[in-house]
């Protein structure tokens, strides 16, 4: 069983500062939140930038200053949203791809977002694949529902992404795929053999889906993008936190932690 490689998703595009007074905004703190965690034991951080009043933004210039202040700090892999925030054009939210992070997400299809609809016309998602394959950037392929699953695998044999891939499994959304152990299971099962996958658990079904993921070797994402709380009724203090409580559990069921250099190998990233 490879090493469990934890991704912290540091900030996200709809959390507030009114719902979670630890969230960082800044680059300063995205790059202070990202040490934080990698000393807890992430070798990943997802990030999402944002301006100073907390407005989600995709300007490539504010992501280039958030990889600098975590690149001072640490040496964790940067992953880069294109997933942005609802209704911003595609354009807008592939602009940071040209940065070279060594990592970007890819959405594999739309989805019902709470009140909104999160839209990805598949013409927009091969242009992100394209631009993310022209500067190197190893996309981790976003399932929401099992169709966006039929369609990377679809994909994957046309050659239009490139094998093996890495999935982050996003259970809990509303409009989405459940968060359950069935749902999980359900897509691992449709998982190609070469692939390597994450578990992104929203809100209270982070935790139970976490620890089926250690157990299953699989990989883990927490942080406030997907959950503000440590327990039920208790805000999480920060993101590494969260880290923590993971790397933990992945002790006591015996799983090792992935460093930022064993997960680019595992995950293919040059």
């Amino acid at each position: 069983m490879n090493k469990l490689i934890i991704t912290a998703a540091l900030t996200g595009a709809e959390v507030t500062r009114a719902q979670q007074p630890a969230l960082p905004i800044t680059p300063e703190e995205i790059g202070i939140a990202a040490a934080e965690c990698a000393a807890a034991g992430a070798a990943i951080v997802h990030v999402h930038a944002r301006l100073p009043d907390g407005t989600p933004t995709q300007d490539k210039e504010v992501y280039r200053q958030i990889i600098t202040e975590v690149k001072k700090r640490c040496d964790v892999i940067v992953q880069v949203s294109t997933g942005g925030a609802v209704g911003m054009t595609a354009t807008e939210r592939l602009a940071p791809v040209t940065l070279k992070p060594e990592m970007a997400t890819l959405s594999m299809g739309t989805v019902n977002f709470g009140g909104d609809v999160f839209m990805n016309h598949p013409a927009d998602m091969e242009t992100f694949a394209q631009g993310m394959r022209a500067h190197g950037v190893k996309p981790e392929l976003e399932i929401f529902d099992t169709g966006m699953l039929t369609t990377a695998n679809r994909w994957l044999k046309k050659g239009l992404l490139d094998s093996p891939a890495h999935f982050d499994l996003v259970l809990g959304i509303p409009g989405g795929m459940a968060g359950t152990p069935e749902a999980l299971m359900y897509l691992r099962s449709q998982l190609p053999p070469d692939a390597t996958w994450t578990v992104a658990g929203i809100g209270a079904a982070q935790l139970p889906l976490a620890t089926l993921a250690i157990v299953l070797g699989g990989h883990v994402r927490v942080g406030f993008e997907d959950n503000v709380y440590y327990r039920k009724g208790e805000l999480a203090s920060s993101n590494a936190q969260l880290v923590a409580r993971i790397a933990r559990l992945a002790q006591e069921l015996g799983r090792d932690l992935a460093t930022a250099d064993e997960a680019r190998v595992t995950l293919g990233i040059k």
